[in-house]
């Protein structure tokens, strides 16, 4: 009973360049993906009809500036780590 909610958060590293670094979130609720971010494609995509409208917003306001950001926060700034292993 009750909701599902998660967001995940992946790193790909296709090279050792940090030009080949991708970075995908995706926002699920109940089992379905509602919002994907992709770096490559540099906004999100909403995949229902409440995802379509939420991505819209998002692309418009802070949250891209910030996923963008979670680019070099998070995947460049490990990528020594992933590489060292």
């Amino acid at each position: 009973d009750g909701y599902f909610y998660h967001m995940m958060r992946q790193c790909r590293y296709s090279s050792k360049d940090l030009q080949g670094i991708e970075l995908i979130t995706s926002y699920v609720f109940n089992q379905a993906e509602n919002i994907r971010f992709n770096s490559t494609v540099g906004k999100f995509v909403g995949y229902t009809e409440h995802g379509v409208k939420n991505a819209e917003a998002w692309n418009k306001g802070p949250e891209l500036a910030g996923e963008l950001g979670e680019l070099e926060r998070v995947c460049k700034h490990n990528a020594d780590l992933h590489y060292s292993t």
